[in-house]
């Protein structure tokens, strides 16, 4: 049997925290596959909501100086899983916003996988969870960059919010480094809403949950900064907050 064909457990570290019972009735995953020529732009907003919960895997190859925009939205109902692996050229310019919203006991996962194997390329990601009730949320991120890409510039921004204890919310970026001349750097936190600013905006006459709700669309807003079509995402994230409130 293909390799392919075979339904990962979760030994399998980018499944470590999966629904393994949900992603069989979705096996094998088809793999979108994207190339961005040399000196172009790509542009891609994808969105897995209640009607289409689902699980999608992309590989994207920027060639020298391409740039690609890249914007998730996870927020299925069940369960909701994105894969994306990207291989940037010279000087490729790759950007990751990502935002994921899961309450009762929904799985949501972004599995990232970022290679920088030729110099001066310059990769950013920003990824942004809400959970609530005895959801699962999870980011597993890889940057690796190869010998010999000096130059390279490689961000991660990870934060997920926990508005229920009973939430749990898995995060780990990953540096692989085997180039000397680069700048690479994550960042990682796990927290819950500030009380401070709610007693602010409550004290400026917002009601508990109006307040509530206003901190969590700017979190989550974090994601779609700069978007193409970010009011869409913005009110299509707001919408599953509203679902999870």
């Amino acid at each position: 049997m293909s390799e392919a064909l075979v339904l990962p457990t979760r030994r399998d570290e980018a499944y470590r925290y999966s629904d393994i019972a949900a992603l069989e009735a979705l096996w094998p995953i088809p793999v979108q596959e994207i190339r961005v020529a040399a000196g172009e732009q790509g542009v891609l907003a994808v969105v897995l909501d209640g009607a289409n919960d689902a699980a999608r895997d992309m590989a994207i190859v920027l060639e020298d100086g391409a740039t690609f925009d890249l914007r998730l939205l996870n927020a299925g109902r069940a369960f909701g899983r994105i894969a994306v692996s990207v291989t940037l050229g010279r000087g490729a310019k790759f950007h990751l916003g990502a935002a994921q919203v899961a309450g009762g006991g929904q799985v949501a996962e972004i599995v990232t996988e970022v290679t920088h194997a030729q110099p001066d390329a310059v990769s950013s990601q920003v990824v942004r969870t809400v959970l609530a009730g005895k959801a699962t949320g999870t980011y597993l991120g890889r940057v690796a960059v190869a010998r010999g890409a000096n130059g390279t510039d490689g961000e991660q921004s990870i934060r997920a919010m926990l508005l229920d204890r009973t939430a749990t919310a898995n995060a780990r970026p990953e540096l692989e480094i085997y180039a000397d001349d680069v700048k690479c750097a994550h960042g990682c936190a796990v927290g819950e809403l500030d009380a401070q600013g709610l007693f602010y905006l409550q004290s400026r006459g917002l009601p508990p949950a109006e307040a509530k709700k206003l901190m969590l669309q700017a979190f989550i807003a974090e994601a779609f900064v700069g978007a193409a079509d970010e009011d869409a995402l913005t009110q299509a994230a707001l919408t599953a907050l509203e679902a999870v409130l």
